[in-house]
């Protein structure tokens, strides 16, 4: 009974599931998509022989890019949004694996193990103890040297953006889990798990307050 109840603890991905079919147009038009999504696509710097984790998929628009390089499991918990990453990727023909669920190394297919991890637009969403096990799950997933990279809200590094926060995704999601983000939880995070690249390679100003690039890794044995 409790795992079926925290199956449905997730916040669709516009904050409402009936919201769910504009989620594409609005990200595009709302947070300089094309810009944040280039980015963080050159910091995994996808390659043949990579396995990519995509945490948190959504409609699989990253998931299907980076397939075009390396072999993709996406993975999340909204089976709504997840049929529409699954017709995505069968109408550009990407062989992608999507997984509907909450993130754990257990629901992985097999002994198919990442080499990298991706996530975007997700842990802002999350409440303070689930960034945290995430984030530690993912660092115990990776190899040494394995890389994690995130595109998300992150600390506002100005006073505009952060009215732009308040009054865009803030009053969608909620200002309990997303507060933390503005504050500059992800770098605390990263850093406690023991990441090198705590710190964002790239903070990205949109419409909806900044999202930051972070190009994180394992630290060799």
């Amino acid at each position: 009974m409790q795992q079926a109840a925290r199956e449905q603890e997730f916040t669709p991905a516009l904050g409402a599931s009936w919201l769910t079919p504009f989620y594409d147009t609005a990200i595009a038009m709302l947070t300089r998509e094309e810009t944040w999504r280039r980015a963080l696509i050159e910091a995994i710097d996808p390659a043949p022989g990579d396995r990519i984790l995509d945490i948190g998929c959504g409609t699989g628009s990253l998931a299907v890019a980076l397939a075009r390089s390396a072999d993709i499991v996406g993975i999340d918990p909204d089976p709504d949004i997840l049929a529409r990453a699954g017709a995505k990727a069968a109408a550009a023909g990407a062989n992608v694996r999507f997984i509907a669920g909450f993130f754990s190394p257990e629901v992985l297919p097999g002994d198919w193990r990442p080499t990298k991890i991706v996530s975007s637009l997700v842990l802002h969403q999350t409440p303070v103890p689930e960034k945290k096990r995430i984030i530690g799950a993912i660092h115990r997933l990776l190899p040494p040297g394995g890389l994690f990279c995130l595109a998300d809200y992150g600390a506002q590094p100005t006073a505009q953006q952060r009215f732009l926060f308040r009054q865009m995704v803030q009053r969608i999601d909620g200002a309990e889990n997303t507060e933390p983000n503005a504050l500059g939880v992800i770098d605390d995070l990263l850093a406690e798990a023991g990441f090198d690249g705590a710190a964002p390679s790239r903070v990205i100003r949109t419409m909806t307050g900044a999202i930051s690039i972070w190009r994180a890794v394992r630290k060799p044995v």
